[in-house]
């Protein structure tokens, strides 16, 4: 059992070795994509108080689409609860992108979206750089084969434990031990065992909750252990197409005549500030809130899903309060998503887990690679072995 689990181990890790250090180093360095751009771009994220109120929030909003271009529309403003922070008024594109503001000077201090390196890297990390076709046609070749990787390295970590593994347990204590001192073949050799075993679990989570991601089969099949139903596209909801045949009859209809310019803003905008007064009044506490055409959504703690909040929906005419949605009192399977993100990137426990977790994730980035070192090297002695013994049988 123990020599095939080492054959299908090889043979796996050959063709797709590669791929899973470049999926398991751009994902180390994503996990702190928040921390290291607010780090070097700091001027945009913090502010000094005044002592002066910060300005209101349709204000800030109507400064912000003043500078936009027609194309683009204001859909949301996020307040965090921390005076220090700017506040960000949110785009209807590209995706997640932002403003971010001086709430009390109004001034525009530059965009929160993803930079450019960082864009890049969650390209190699998710797509090996590829771009799916707009209209879904056709394989998404480096999805499908990030995908592929991913699902292969779950079965080469199993593999791997099966070929470590003593055949009986009294060795196990010894089979555990790093040693340091013993040259550099010796050391790569057991950190490539021995440390792989030590992270193989968090490798295997961060794989097995990876995945999702990459096959819309096995989506649907892990989020259905939670109770969750994916929703199915309409054939009018793919990118590019929106209401394709809607639009047709409408364009028909008008003839000739030009198309208003979608509104700047969200019509409720104005409202906001009334709504932001009525989510604090409830004392919730949240870290931050985001306000919405027609709802606000407030943080929760940065433990646990890193993407749970509570929800509050709004009259939009009034701006009155008429339900929350208490992500306390939500079914389990609302969360489901939130979580399996939060595991993913090892963000559920804080900074802590998440250090641990790139940790974990750039030490199996290396796994290949030093595999790739103890073959080559036993293949040349296999080879000064072999040159060896045809020497002595000449003699």
């Amino acid at each position: 059992m123990r020599k095939f689990a080492k054959k299908l181990h090889l043979w796996l890790a050959l063709p797709f070795g590669l791929i899973i250090s470049i999926t398991c180093l751009t994902g180390a360095i994503l996990s702190f994509e928040r921390e290291l751009t607010e780090l070097v771009y700091r001027d945009r994220y913090v502010v000094r108080p005044t002592a002066t109120a910060p300005l209101p929030l349709d204000q800030l909003a109507e400064r912000v689409a003043m500078t936009l271009p027609d194309s683009v529309q204001v859909t949301g403003i996020t307040i965090p609860r921390d005076s220090t922070r700017a506040y960000t008024v949110l785009l209807s594109k590209p995706r997640k992108a932002g403003v971010l503001i001086n709430p009390y000077s109004g001034e525009i201090l530059g965009r929160s979206d993803r930079t450019p390196f960082f864009a890049t890297v969650l390209r190699l990390h998710r797509w090996l750089l590829d771009s799916m076709n707009p209209k879904k046609e056709g394989i998404f070749w480096g999805r499908l084969i990030v995908g592929t990787s991913t699902l292969v390295f779950v079965f080469i970590l199993l593999t791997g434990l099966l070929a470590w593994l003593p055949k009986k347990l009294k060795g196990l204590s010894k089979r555990m031990k790093i040693h340091t001192r013993q040259g550099t073949p010796r050391l790569l050799h057991e950190l490539h065992t021995v440390g792989g075993v030590y992270v193989m679990i968090i490798l295997l989570v961060i794989a097995l909750t990876g995945l999702t991601w990459s096959f819309e089969w096995y989506g649907k099949g892990f989020y259905k252990l939670f109770g969750v139903e994916q929703k199915k596209e309409k054939k009018g909801d793919k990118p590019g197409h929106e209401g394709k045949g809607k639009d047709k009859d409408k364009d028909h209809a008008k003839g000739d005549q030009p198309e208003e310019a979608p509104s700047p803003l969200p019509k409720t905008y104005q409202l906001w500030p009334a709504v932001y007064t009525q989510v604090l009044a409830t004392k919730a506490n949240h870290p931050q809130v985001t306000l919405q055409e027609d709802k606000a959504e407030g943080s929760l703690s940065p433990i646990g899903n890193i993407r749970a909040n509570d929800t509050y929906h709004f009259d939009t005419t009034t701006g009155q309060i008429t339900r929350i949605e208490r992500y306390a009192d939500a079914p389990a399977s609302k969360g489901a998503r939130g979580w399996v993100y939060s595991v993913h990137t090892g963000a559920w426990g804080g900074w802590l887990t998440k250090l641990i977790w790139v940790i974990a994730a750039l030490f199996g980035g290396t796994l290949p690679l030093t595999g790739f070192y103890l073959l080559i090297r036993r293949k040349r002695m296999e080879a000064k072995e072999g040159s060896k013994g045809k020497k002595q049988g000449g003699i």
